[in-house]
């Protein structure tokens, strides 16, 4: 392919970039400091956690502005779409206001991490989002500061926030947006149907979002040498809310499925901004989630629980499955090679049931789940009549626990919820790992089902791990 063709184009703060002399399919973070010259946009830990290398992406079609980790994204991703960095943002002539008051709030000492919390807070100015404690934490979770303290960054913040002066970006609409960079070729269909035509390469993988698939792939990979883009694909973003049942489309992104979920599941609420940081939220998808088959995805319990169905496709056309028969063991599922997921069904809580998800993990933002749970149940005059259990990290996959769920039912909440506590460690199996021992997470779901026991006595419909306070 020549470099020079218009498929090679992307827009750094605002300007037409031509990508050319990119030898090997690197990141976006690579790019901009190495080929374009920008340093301001910093490198930490290279892995989506402290936030240095925080962008800001957007399509060109309108000024939303999302905050991405530049380590996460390799440059095929981007053909097509705008970028800005830090020096996008302002300079010391003409700085941006956020700019000026890290300065002069003292929000800043060595500076690294800096650019990386501006473009957060840039972020949250070009949302629709009220600006106050909750969402300006929200916005900088993923963006880890070790001199300044977070204080004066949350000031400088709230004082910047009193313009609320957003980002202009340029508006531009590009077609073609395949690109091959050293050995490795980027396709992005628009449609299932020139999807399909793709997968007739040899070496070929489906890429959406790629927070997970991104950090374990190396730069250059020799074998799977075709990657096939899902984002653009129009038959993947689709949501539909019934009175029954939420379809969301596979590469529908955590953040746009939080938004969607706010007023008919809001149990679900804190685990989805838990999930990760914004940066993180933005770039995973819900279908990306569930396929990586991870026995600790924060998506697969609640899924689960509700009894949630998955909508496949694939030469063979499209067929569906209950997501309790996807996982077939640890990293792997039913999936075959030209398979995808195309949207995922899920029953809304009816308004006899309660709906519980907890997630326990060694931090509260931003870190990967220790164990997770979730219960959907029904009561009457004190009996549990139904309930549906689900759990991660406590198998190879993300597990729902039928046999655990019928020895509970019609007994009462007290005996049920006893019984289950006594007889957990034959319905799970957790090793022992950097996140926690076997029997660590065998007590802790022990603790869970004691929480779940108060929350039903209480009538308290509170989720939050920070809310609940034991006696």
């Amino acid at each position: 392919m020549d470099l020079l063709q218009p498929s090679n184009i992307i827009y750094v703060n605002g300007k037409k970039t031509i990508i050319s002399n990119v030898d090997h399919d690197i990141t976006v973070l690579d790019l901009i400091r190495t080929n374009l010259k920008l340093s301001g946009t910093k490198e930490g830990c290279a892995e989506g956690d402290c936030g240095a290398c925080s962008i800001l992406l957007h399509d060109g079609l309108n000024s939303e502005l999302k905050p991405v980790n530049s380590c996460l994204v390799r440059v095929g991703q981007v053909v097509g779409k705008g970028i800005v960095t830090i020096e996008g943002v302002g300079n010391d002539i003409a700085p941006h206001p956020i700019q000026t008051a890290f300065s002069e709030e003292n929000a800043s000492q060595c500076g690294y991490c800096t650019p990386g919390f501006i473009i957060s807070g840039i972020s949250l100015f070009n949302s629709n989002k009220k600006i106050n404690d909750d969402t300006i934490n929200d916005a900088i979770s993923g963006n880890l500061c070790r001199c300044t303290g977070y204080s004066p960054i949350i000031k400088a913040i709230k004082v910047a926030s009193k313009l609320r002066k957003p980002l202009k970006t340029i508006k531009f609409l590009e077609h073609n947006k395949d690109i091959k960079l050293g050995n490795v070729t980027y396709y992005n269909p628009k449609n299932l149907e020139e999807m399909l035509k793709l997968t007739a390469h040899e070496n070929y993988n489906f890429l959406a979002g790629g927070t997970d698939l991104n950090l374990r792939r190396p730069i250059v990979n020799e074998k799977k040498n075709v990657i096939i883009c899902l984002d653009s694909i129009v038959e993947l973003k689709i949501n539909k809310i019934t009175n029954d049942n939420l379809i969301i489309g596979s590469c529908v992104s955590i953040e746009g499925f939080l938004e969607i979920v706010k007023n008919k599941i809001p149990q679900l609420v804190e685990i989805l901004q838990r999930f990760g940081s914004p940066q993180i939220r933005n770039q995973g998808t819900i279908g990306g989630n569930i396929s990586t088959s991870s026995p600790i995805g924060d998506l697969a319990p609640v899924l689960l629980a509700l009894n949630s169905k998955i909508n496949l496709f694939g030469h063979n056309g499209d067929t569906s499955v209950l997501l309790r028969d996807f996982y077939l063991g640890y990293r792997k599922n039913i999936l075959k090679k030209d398979q995808i997921i195309r949207s995922i069904e899920i029953p809304l809580p009816n308004g006899g049931y309660k709906f519980f998800c907890w997630k326990l993990s060694k931090r509260y933002d931003q870190d990967i789940s220790t164990i997770s749970l979730s219960i959907y149940l029904k009561t009457k005059n004190n009996i549990i009549e139904d309930i549906h259990i689900a759990a991660g990290g406590v198998a190879e996959i993300p597990k729902y626990l039928e046999s655990l769920c019928k020895i509970m039912t019609g007994k009462t909440i007290e005996v049920s919820i006893l019984t289950a506590i006594n007889q957990i460690d034959k319905f799970v199996q957790p090793i022992s790992d950097l996140r926690g021992t076997s029997n660590y997470r065998i007590e802790s779901l022990k603790g869970l089902f004691k929480r779940l026991e108060k929350c039903l006595k209480e009538n308290s419909n509170t989720m939050s791990i920070m809310d609940f306070k034991d006696e």
